[in-house]
């Protein structure tokens, strides 16, 4: 019996994740984590019974407390209670399906306690691959990724050594304004945004897409995961999301994994690795997807994966800022206080704010973050 706790239950990677557990025999979770959905949350609990919960907000926590309070289910709140949920001696694998870079500290703190990270949570990486895969090696911990292109990637390796690794193309579905030039996205609104033509997911996630800079956070946690160049990477548009990711031998050979775009194969593959467990899905069917299409990504549209390659190869503190900027702008976007292009404008201009901090220890990336929400906040302020 593997046991897990999940971080992010009541979202899109948490759900699903949850899913799989009622598909599959050898799984027991024993703890859960979100942010304020309480009713949701109640219900995860009465299903699974875990033996912790924590919600980000200690209200929501008080309120949790009265609706199980006929369980036996200890309730925490804040990064006090992720940290000690991760940090818990009797569980397995901490699923990292929270949303931010609240992700980061229990995740040290699971790696501290010996425990392997299923990880759908970018900024982990982004902001703090040089702690995060330095520790990991020095605990003997696993990092398995769950995001669809990344355990591509991973399953498209299968344990080669990266020297024999030529390149990693990392595909994207180019989002709903795939082929569109600047222009024509410029008064884009939430709604035309949160159209994603291939995938369901959150809404922060879904506007990445839109803007490619979830692509760009994909690059750089490329970089970390598999220990390459930032020139080894190279993103492809694959509008039909088949092929997940490619990986490219020195001797030319280039091996891919394909299937329907579902979440749940990467989460299951995480969870059971190295195993592989049938599934109840749809199967890829060739003769559906006879025609499969690449393009080269329009870097000039959508600036956001051009920014991020220089603030992955600028290094240090830069990709703290990066993800930052747009963590803000993004959700300055979705409360229509500003335009879709003012997303990449806006990390652009805190890159170039930014005093670069070669080699950030946490409190300086979380300082560093605040800092770069505070510039965003006086940006727009001034723009008002």
């Amino acid at each position: 019996m593997k046991r897990i706790v999940v971080l992010g239950s009541t979202g899109s990677i948490g759900t699903q994740t949850l899913e799989v557990v009622r598909e599959q025999e050898g799984l027991k979770v024993v703890g859960l984590a979100a942010g304020s959905n309480v009713s949701l949350m109640e219900k995860q609990i009465r299903e699974f019974m875990p033996s912790f919960a924590v919600m980000w907000s200690e209200e929501a926590a008080k309120e949790l407390k009265l609706k199980i309070a006929d369980l036996d289910v200890k309730v925490l709140s804040g990064m006090e209670g992720l940290v000690e949920i991760a940090s818990m001696e009797a569980y397995d694998v901490l699923v990292t399906a929270i949303v931010g870079m609240i992700g980061i500290r229990p995740t040290i703190a699971a790696i501290k306690a010996g425990k392997d990270i299923a990880l759908a949570n970018k900024e982990t990486l982004v902001t703090a691959g040089h702690i995060i895969m330095p520790l990991a090696a020095e605990k003997g911990v696993s990092i398995l990724p769950v995001d669809s292109e990344h355990s591509a990637i991973f399953q498209s390796m299968n344990g080669d050594a990266k020297e024999r690794i030529s390149r990693i193309w990392l595909t994207a579905s180019g989002g709903p304004f795939r082929g569109k030039k600047t222009e024509e996205i410029r008064d884009m609104r939430v709604e035309d945004a949160l159209k994603h033509p291939n995938w369901s997911m959150g809404r922060k996630i879904t506007i990445d897409s839109a803007t490619m800079v979830n692509k760009g956070l994909e690059v750089m946690e490329a970089k970390w995961l598999f220990d390459v160049s930032f020139d080894q990477i190279q993103v492809v548009v694959h509008p039909q999301s088949i092929v997940h990711s490619m990986v490219e031998y020195v001797d030319g050979a280039v091996i891919a994994q394909l299937g329907v775009p579902d979440m749940k194969l990467p989460i299951q593959y995480a969870l059971f690795y190295p195993d592989r467990r049938p599934m109840e899905q749809e199967k890829l069917d060739f003769f559906k997807h006879s025609n499969l299409t690449f393009e080269k990504p329009d870097t000039e549209t959508f600036e956001g994966l051009a920014l991020a390659y220089e603030a992955g190869r600028t290094g240090g503190s830069m990709p703290t800022v990066y993800n930052a900027a747009n963590e803000k702008a993004v959700s300055l976007f979705l409360n229509r206080e500003i335009g879709f292009l003012d997303i990449p404008r806006m990390i652009k201009a805190a890159m170039g704010n930014h005093k670069l901090i070669s080699n950030p220890d946490l409190e300086q990336i979380l300082q560093t973050e605040n800092e770069t929400y505070d510039f965003i906040e006086r940006m727009v302020s001034k723009e008002k």
